[in-house]
């Protein structure tokens, strides 16, 4: 008898250490919704800064994320413009949109914001109730699916990460140097380590794998395997 019950794959890890390229390929391999939890907090970040408000204010951030509809899904085949998830707000597709670096480093303000988080959070927790999902984030495997059957922690060195997100900003015409986006890993890192609620961090049953020697294609094979084994028992 096949085993209908939900499968919850979470993944952990600091940014650019591949976990967006390395779940979308998981979750396409394995039929898996993909979902990228980052994503909720560009838009809260994009509202804010489209709203001309001050990151760092948490009820105004909470106000503007309790008011709107943001929906995910995978690609469909019209969307497969290199995006790894859809992200639609009230109904406007704004996937390229928070994809820029001052996004990225307003994510990481707002994210440190309790109610936000608690918002956003109850929200990943209702896509994944009755589905099979891949979703990947900074708090995914101890606060968002703590009963997740299989948690991960994917992880690199601060230069080969800045290496692989200045060719990624490269490629999609993002004007900025190496050492830019090094220096920008490293405060994204120090903000999410340690903020004081939900912060980056490796759970104890979480399966490590450090990605700076491996290629995408090899870490997705390892992975795939082993749920395919914990579905199979």
């Amino acid at each position: 008898m096949p085993n209908t019950t939900p499968f919850h794959l979470a993944i952990d890890g600091p940014v650019a250490a591949g976990k967006g390229t390395v779940s979308r390929l998981v979750a396409d391999r394995l039929a898996f919704l993909y979902v990228d939890t980052g994503a909720m907090y560009r838009v809260a970040a994009f509202l804010a800064l489209e709203a001309g408000a001050n990151l760092a204010d948490e009820a105004v951030v909470t106000g503007l994320i309790a008011q709107v509809t943001i929906e995910m899904h995978n690609p469909l085949v019209a969307e497969k413009d290199g995006r790894l998830t859809t992200v639609v707000l009230n109904g406007d597709d704004v996937s390229w949109k928070i994809r820029t670096e001052a996004i990225s480093a307003g994510a990481s303000t707002v994210a440190a914001h309790p109610k936000v988080r608690a918002i956003l959070v109850k929200k990943q927790q209702a896509i994944a109730k009755n589905q099979d999902v891949v979703m990947e984030g900074r708090d995914i495997t101890y606060r968002v699916l703590p009963e997740a059957q299989l948690k991960i922690f994917l992880t690199g060195s601060d230069v080969i990460r800045a290496t692989r997100r200045h060719l990624q900003l490269l490629t999609r015409g993002q004007d900025i140097t190496y050492a830019a986006v090094l220096a920008g890993i490293k405060q994204r890192d120090d903000q999410d380590i340690h903020r004081v609620t939900d912060p980056l961090k490796k759970i104890p049953e979480a399966w490590e794998i450090d990605t700076s020697e491996l290629s995408i294609e090899q870490v997705v094979d390892v992975i795939v395997a082993r749920v395919q084994v914990m579905r199979s028992v």
